[in-house]
């Protein structure tokens, strides 16, 4: 399988001498990953090559014939303004180099630097470049306010406005190198949208997930780089890392927030370099894997705390997408609802079952700590007890913490809520309080509220009367 080229816009370089072209051109590969590099040597073909589109960067020499590369600068800078041009030049000259910056150039080199020095100006306006290119598709999908490839979004249920928006940022960012973060609590579905990040991202390779909760430095530097035979007591044969298993495609990182500092460190070597070395290797290694990192912490706290590395925090999130919490979106819960119920009774070989009316407004009322996840549990749980044609909300409301009405169930202790007060309101007045906020959160429907106050829907249609017939 041939690999992807890299970056995804041609570089040109445009110099005279055909053994600096070569040499520069081995060096971009050997040393900076950069595979999408052409050459030529006659000045006067290159605004032509450019017209052909595809190629996002020129890196030429000052000194040539029929057309210098001062006149070509100009050109390039007048007719394809979107093209990053950086001079490489023999001329060790302040007033030129001060004169093609002016000129719009991004950067001047003097091809007697340090190799080093010039790959990683090169590399740094690639970064830049991709991140111009992120931001304009960016832009261009919000302003659109539309998918174009809803497909890659099947497996999330959903219809909520915020979701549909996490889609349209995730669509946009899909194809770009830089790393992911994704954000939320426990059980939104994170893994989920890296799924369909990786589906989008036309990728050749496969998306290879790595939980590194719980993983001490040694077992997350094994596990993602891999090592050779002969690195430690036990290693008798060479072992690829889970970076190499993700080799043009994408590296998936889940519950980045609970990695230790000494493995943080190694990690964003891997992201500023773009290279790793195998335990017990001399030799680097490039990173052909794009990054998609998720916690359901607040690394800006931990951060702050000074638990996660600040520099690794902003170059993860170079990108970054927070998933909503289900809470948010009580409109998915019905969709989700009719989803889970299909879904759990096929696979346990049962008919799906009708679900209650009101099932879907209790459901409501709850602050799902689990989210999705535990939604998809509690459905699960309620098919496999499933007799009747009728799904039966008790499971339901135990799991929410309802008790049946004439339960002898007590919920777990909770705080006085009349605690503070200075002046207690009356046993009517607190009785009327409570009645109407069950009714508010049961959207006016009294069987729905009866259950959220443990009593029965006649006791509390009895008390709607008195509330009613009381004067104002």
């Amino acid at each position: 399988m041939t690999q992807q080229s890299y970056p995804a816009f041609g570089i040109l370089l445009v110099d005279d001498e055909p053994a600096w072209l070569k040499s520069l051109s081995l060096t971009l590969r050997s040393c900076a990953g950069l595979s999408n590099v052409a050459t030529c040597q006659d000045s006067r073909e290159v605004l032509g090559l450019l017209a052909q589109g595809g190629i996002g960067m020129v890196m030429l020499d000052l000194t040539m014939p029929h057309l210098s590369g001062e006149e070509l600068l100009k050109q390039i800078g007048e007719q394809f303004p979107e093209i990053t041009t950086i001079v490489v030049s023999g001329l060790n000259q302040l007033e030129t180099a001060v004169r093609c910056m002016k000129l719009g150039a991004f950067d001047y080199f003097i091809k007697t630097d340090e190799e080093d020095r010039i790959v990683g100006g090169v590399l740094r306006a690639v970064r830049m470049k991709e991140m111009q290119q992120d931001y304009q598709e960016i832009s261009s999908r919000f302003a659109s306010g539309e998918l174009r490839h809803p497909e890659a979004f099947t497996a999330i249920v959903t219809g909520d406005r915020a979701m549909l928006n996490v889609f349209a940022y995730a669509e946009a960012v899909a194809k770009s190198p830089q790393p992911l973060l994704i954000t939320g609590e426990s059980g939104v579905g994170k893994e989920l949208v890296a799924q369909a990040v990786h589906r989008l991202s036309g990728c050749r390779g496969k998306l290879v997930t790595v939980n590194v909760a719980g993983l001490d430095d040694t077992v997350f530097s094994d596990t993602l780089f891999g090592h050779v035979r002969g690195a430690f007591t036990g290693a008798e044969q060479l072992r690829r890392g889970m970076i190499e298993e993700a080799a043009d495609g994408t590296l998936f990182l889940d519950e980045i927030g609970d990695l230790s500092i000494a493995s943080q460190v190694k990690l964003l070597r891997l992201l500023q370099e773009g290279e790793f070395f195998p335990v017990g290797c001399d030799q680097p290694k490039r990173l052909k894997a794009r990054i998609i990192a998720a916690t359901h912490q607040n690394l800006a706290e931990k951060e702050t705390l000074g638990t996660f590395r600040r520099d690794l925090f902003y170059r993860l999130r170079t990108h970054q997408l927070h998933v909503p919490p289900l809470r948010e979106r009580p409109g998915d819960i019905p969709l989700l609802l009719e989803h889970f119920l299909g879904e759990a009774a096929q696979t346990l070989g049962k008919k799906k079952p009708t679900p209650p009316r009101e099932l879907a407004q209790l459901l409501a009322t709850y602050n799902f700590p689990g989210n999705v996840r535990e939604l998809k549990a509690m459905i699960y749980d309620a098919v496999s007890i499933h007799r009747d044609r009728m799904l039966s909300m008790d499971s339901f409301a135990k799991a929410v913490g309802q008790p049946r009405p004439g339960s002898a169930e007590k919920a777990a202790p909770r705080q006085n809520p009349f605690a503070g007060f200075i002046d207690l309101p009356t046993f009517s007045d607190a009785a009327g309080l409570l009645v109407a906020e069950a009714m508010h959160r049961a959207n006016g429907n009294q069987t729905l509220a009866a259950r959220l106050l443990g009593i029965s829907q006649p006791a509390l249609n009895k008390r709607l009367k008195m509330m009613r017939a009381e004067p104002v």
